[in-house]
């Protein structure tokens, strides 16, 4: 599924909420609602930004965050095309399974046909 990058397109499809950011900053901080969470319903992506001591600064960063979130899940991944090993490296294995084949039947007790 392709995710629309636009920013108009994105204040439609996300829910945005508020909450007290805890950390340094001194009294102003712990008093306004400045840190923004992002939540984008359509891919399930969810960010949140609580650097700034403004609410505005960190619904922009909020969006930057998605927008590069989103762009990752547009990336389409090519398709893989399985490679048959080479000739000597088939033989290369089946000498040394040989290897291990006579090692294992050294192992063995003698037959005594007595």
């Amino acid at each position: 599924m392709v995710f629309s990058l636009e920013l108009e397109d994105l204040k439609k499809e996300v829910k945005i909420d508020t909450f007290r950011a805890s950390g340094p900053g001194g009294q102003h901080r712990n008093v306004t609602d400045s840190g923004v969470r992002l939540v984008h319903f359509p891919s399930g992506v969810v960010v949140t930004a609580t650097e700034s001591r403004s609410q505005i600064r960190n619904k922009e960063k909020a969006f930057l965050r998605l927008i590069a979130r989103l762009k990752i899940l547009n990336r389409v991944q090519k398709r893989r095309i399985p490679t048959q090993k080479g000739r000597a490296i088939r033989e290369r294995e089946l000498e040394k399974k040989h290897q291990v084949q006579v090692k294992k039947k050294m192992r063995k007790k003698p037959y005594l046909d007595d």
